[in-house]
C-alpha cells in the first residue's frame, strides 16, 4: 500500500511519509515500542479528517488518532502499517457563548489555553490535567481525563455536552449540543468520551463552561509523619463533604525526588503531604487545616497570598517530571472508593518493600485516584519483570477493593492484560460487540483499550 493516492485527496503539506519525519508522531510518553506508520495525515479541518478516513476505510489502513502525545498508556502508539492522523493543528476556539456558559472547541486546543479565554468572560473550563500546558482537549476527551479539580467540579465527561465525530468509514454523526439538559437517545457523547479513538475521530466538541471563582483559591499545606495519615486526612475531608476543588497527596519518595532537584527543605520525618485548594466559601480553609490537625498532621496550614497558594501548588506539578529525572517510569492511575484509600497506600508500600521496588505514589486523594509511579533503569526497553510483578499486584489490590485499573490515563496497550479481571467477560463482550457496531473492520485504533 502507498501513501501516494493519500496525498493526492489532501491539500500540499498535509501528508507526510518521510520515515525520520513521522517518528515523532508514531509514540505517545511511554515506553511502549511503536510501530511503522505507512503515513501521517497533519489534519487542519473537517474535510481533511473525512478524506483520510473515507481512503483509509476503502483501503483497509487502520488508523491511529493522536493530539499532542501526552498520553501516559500506549493509546496513541503507532501500529505497523497504519496512518496517524493527528489533530493537533486544528486548534480554533471556534465560540464562546457566555449567557450558555459553553465553548465550541476543535480538538488540538490545549487545556489551558481555553480555560484562559473562558477566564476572560468570567468562566472557566473546570477539567485540568496535571499536563493541561500541553494536553489538547481531543486527548482529553478520548481517555476522559481528569485532573487536580475534578474533585470538585468532575472529569471531562462531566463538561462535555456534544460532539462532532468521524466515524471509521467517513460518515460524520453529531452527538448532544448546547442545552444543560437531553435524554433524545442514547448517550453517545458519554459513549465515545474516553473511548481512546476506537470509535471514531472526535472534530470538536461543545464543552461546558462554570463561573470563575470569585476569589483567588487558598491552598493549605499538611505535613504526616505517616503515609496511612495522610490518607486517612483526606478520607476524613471528603467523607465528612467538605468541597474543595483540590486534594491531592505526595508520598515521601516523591517528595525527596523533589528535594534533590528542587531543594524544597524537605523535613526528613515528612512522610507525606496533603495538598487541599478551596475556591469558595462552601469549604472554609480552617475546616481543612482542622481536619488534617486531626487526623495526625505535624503541620497544616493556609497560604497568605495568591502567590503562595501558587507556590504550593506547584510542589504538586513537580512530581512527575522529578520521577522522570531518576529513571524510565511506568505511571500508572488505579482509583479506588475514597474511604479504601488508606488502605491502597498501604498494599502499595506493602508492595515496594516485597519486591523491591522504587513506587513514588502522588494522589488525587479526593477522587480515591493514585498514581504510583514505578522507577526502573533508564536504557530498558520496558520495565523488567520484578517491577512488572508489583505493577501487577498494584492492579489486583486495587480491583480487591473495589476500585478499577485507570481513573484518567486510560487503557491503552500497557493495562489490556488485566481487562478481564477488571470487566469480567461478559462486560467485555459487550465492549466488543459495540466496537464492531461502529467500526466492523477493526481500523480504529487496533489493539488499544478493549
Amino acid at each position: 500500500m502507498s501513501a501516494e493516492a493519500l496525498i493526492g485527496r489532501l491539500p500540499p503539506g498535509r501528508v507526510v511519509a518521510d520515515p525520520d519525519a513521522m517518528d515523532a508522531y508514531a509514540r505517545d510518553q511511554t515506553y511502549a515500542v511503536p510501530g511503522a506508520p505507512l503515513a501521517v495525515v497533519l489534519a487542519r479541518d473537517l474535510g481533511d479528517v473525512v478524506a483520510a478516513m473515507e481512503w483509509a476505510h476503502v483501503h483497509r489502513v487502520p488508523v491511529v488518532p493522536r493530539g499532542g502525545g501526552s498520553g501516559l498508556a500506549g493509546g496513541a502508539t503507532a501500529v505497523d502499517g497504519c496512518l496517524v492522523l493527528s489533530l493537533a493543528r486544528m486548534t480554533a476556539i471556534r465560540e464562546i457563548a457566555p449567557r450558555d456558559h459553553l465553548a465550541v472547541v476543535e480538538p488540538g486546543v490545549i487545556t489551558a489555553d481555553l480555560d484562559r479565554a473562558a477566564r476572560e468572560h468570567g468562566l472557566m473550563y473546570a477539567p485540568d490535567p496535571s499536563s493541561h500546558e500541553i494536553s489538547t482537549i481531543g486527548g482529553n476527551l478520548a481517555t476522559n481525563a481528569g485532573g487536580l479539580r475534578c474533585v470538585k467540579y468532575g472529569v471531562t465527561r462531566d463538561s462535555a455536552l456534544g460532539l462532532e465525530v468521524v466515524l471509521a468509514d467517513g460518515r460524520v454523526i453529531r452527538t448532544g449540543g448546547r442545552t444543560v439538559k437531553g435524554v433524545t437517545g442514547y448517550d453517545l457523547t458519554g459513549l465515545f468520551v474516553g473511548s481512546e479513538g476506537t470509535l471514531g475521530v472526535i472534530t470538536a466538541a461543545t464543552v461546558r463552561l462554570r463561573p470563575a471563582p470569585a476569589e483567588p483559591p487558598v491552598t493549605v499545606l499538611a505535613t504526616f509523619g505517616t503515609l496511612a495519615a495522610a490518607g486517612e486526612a483526606a478520607a476524613a475531608i471528603m467523607g465528612d463533604g467538605l468541597r474543595p476543588s483540590l486534594l491531592e497527596l505526595v508520598d515521601r519518595a516523591t517528595l525527596r525526588a523533589i528535594d534533590e532537584w528542587r531543594r524544597i527543605d524537605l523535613d526528613p520525618d515528612t512522610a507525606a503531604v496533603i495538598i487541599a485548594q478551596t475556591d469558595g466559601p462552601d469549604c472554609p480553609a480552617r475546616e481543612l487545616v482542622r481536619r488534617c490537625t486531626d487526623a495526625g498532621a505535624g503541620f497544616a496550614a493556609a497560604s497568605t497570598d495568591a502567590a503562595e497558594a501558587a507556590a504550593l501548588l506547584d510542589l504538586r506539578r513537580l512530581a512527575y517530571p522529578a520521577a522522570e529525572r531518576l529513571g524510565n517510569c511506568l505511571v500508572e492511575d488505579v482509583c479506588v472508593p475514597r474511604s479504601r484509600l488508606p488502605e491502597m497506600i498501604r498494599r502499595i508500600e506493602d508492595v515496594a518493600d516485597r519486591r523491591g521496588v522504587r513506587i513514588l505514589t502522588v494522589a488525587h486523594a479526593g477522587d480515591g485516584n493514585l498514581h504510583p509511579l514505578f522507577v526502573f533503569d533508564r536504557g530498558l526497553a520496558e520495565p523488567p519483570p520484578h517491577v512488572q510483578a508489583a505493577a501487577d499486584e498494584v492492579f489486583t489490590a486495587a480491583i480487591e477493593l473495589g476500585g478499577t485499573l485507570t481513573g484518567e490515563h486510560g487503557v491503552g496497550v500497557l493495562k489490556r492484560p488485566w481487562l478481564d479481571a477488571a470487566l469480567g467477560a461478559g462486560t467485555r463482550a459487550v465492549h466488543r460487540q459495540i466496537k464492531q457496531a461502529l467500526d466492523p473492520s477493526g481500523l480504529m485504533n487496533p489493539g488499544k483499550a478493549i
